[in-house]
């Protein structure tokens, strides 16, 4: 993943396996949206078994998934199976040789994709998509990017009113300023939902692209020895984070944090802001917030004026390639052309051609951000990263809280090092 994870709180549900063995079609999800089924739909047949993270839509949302996805293919037995730590789950379950029919890809190089899933150039969506290289090898995609997102400071409007804000910030001095008057209001200025670790995602991934203006630096830690230094974009971003805490801008006890918490927090205007993808957005209203009351614009990383954002995927839908890949393939176009997931999330349609409905969006719109889209990730990065053990979000919750950010870097830096020359790279 390159950012914007939309986790969820919530238990896992049933442990179901796949049981499919049905063989693929050469073009399996030709049909049409809207065709109700039809000669093409009455083909596709079997169980199929969705491993997702979004454990808050289990007896929910999916409910009216499964009836809606069934009453198109009759055949089909879909199910929903929902895990937390999802890529260090999924990750085992590949490694065992059973994993359910689609999941969303877990953190590999892409050369390693096609040991694992079924190509998906066949599905005939009904326009371009955007992401379409990101997991892709040798020509072929490996996996179609559930929806696409922003990132930027999702903001309670009435707590700014609270505090006397009467501008968004365009500066990062301005920022720090309606932080200080948040907090001096009794208001926390910043959910960063520090415990629960992959928030801080944003922080490894989306603000180095803004503060380095280079969405492939992620890639580029391959090139050197020492990819993560004090005055480079991870130090400069990770140097915020940590000014934040520092400042008492960010909760009260950062190693208790809820995320569940924090969006009813977010809603009621306890907290003010987050630093996240337009994603989170419903889930604020849906906790009680009124849509008019909750706004979003740019991150100011610097001083100088110019709004930046990055341009995400959300996680890629993969199909197995052992599993029931006619099914599999016929719902991962469902999900992109009919569910209305992308509405529900708070999306950036996977569609070119689809308007996103997100009022707060269109605002984040007006401050004319410079977008920057993701580079194609590579290879060797991966290798090293997954050869090093490197939790890239755990160090940086090190970073922040330790006396001395440079022995942090220097111990990231020789694992790195060393996993890089074991490799031979």
């Amino acid at each position: 993943m390159l950012t914007t994870l939309a986790a969820c709180g919530g238990n896992n549900a049933g442990n179901e396996t796949n049981k499919a063995t049905n063989a693929p079609s050469e073009n399996a999800a030709s049909n049409k949206p809207g065709n109700g089924g039809g000669e093409e739909a009455s083909k596709i047949t079997g169980e199929v078994v969705f491993l997702t993270n979004r454990t808050d839509m289990i007896d929910k949302e999916y409910v009216d998934y499964e009836k809606r996805f069934e009453e198109k293919y009759p055949g089909v037995d879909l199910k929903f199976e929902a895990i937390l730590d999802y890529d260090k789950t999924l990750k085992i379950r590949i490694a065992s040789g059973e994993f359910p029919d689609v999941v969303f890809t877990p953190t590999l190089p892409n050369n390693e994709l096609a040991n694992y899933f079924a190509p998906l150039d066949d599905i005939s969506f009904s326009g371009e998509i955007y992401f379409k290289d990101l997991k892709a090898h040798e020509g072929k995609m490996y996996g179609v990017s559930s929806g696409g997102s922003t990132v930027g400071i999702v903001y309670n409007k009435k707590a700014f009113e609270k505090a006397g804000i009467t501008a968004v910030p365009k500066t990062y001095d301005e920022f720090l300023a309606a932080a200080q008057k948040l907090k001096d209001a009794g208001i926390v200025p910043l959910a960063s939902n520090f415990k629960d670790k992959w928030p801080l995602d944003t922080w490894v991934y989306d603000i180095p692209t803004l503060i380095g203006e280079e969405p492939a630096h992620q890639n580029k830690r391959a090139e050197t020895e020492t990819p993560y230094t004090l005055d480079n974009a991870y130090g400069k971003s990770w140097g915020i984070l940590r000014e934040l805490y520092e400042k008492g801008f960010l909760e009260k006890d950062v190693n208790s944090t809820n995320w569940e918490q924090s969006k009813k927090d977010v809603a009621s205007g306890d907290f003010g802001m987050y630093l996240l993808g337009n994603w989170v957005i419903n889930q604020v209203i849906e906790n009680g917030a009124a849509s008019e009351d909750i706004g979003f614009f740019p991150f100011p990383s610097d001083n100088t004026g110019v709004a930046k954002a990055p341009l995400n995927p959300d996680f890629f839908y993969a199909v197995n390639k052992n599993g029931n890949v006619q099914a599999a393939k016929a719902f991962v176009q469902w999900m992109i052309e009919e569910s209305g997931y992308d509405d529900f999330s708070g999306f950036i349609p996977t569609l070119k051609d689809k308007e996103p409905k997100l009022p707060q969006l269109a605002e984040f719109n007006t401050y004319s951000p410079k977008y920057f889209e993701p580079a194609q990730p590579v290879d060797a990065a991966t290798q090293i990263q997954n050869k090093a053990q490197l939790d890239q979000a755990a160090t940086v919750q090190e970073f922040v809280l330790t006396k001395d950010p440079q022995k942090v870097l220097d111990k990231v830096n020789a694992a790195w090092a060393k996993a890089k020359k074991d490799l031979g790279l």
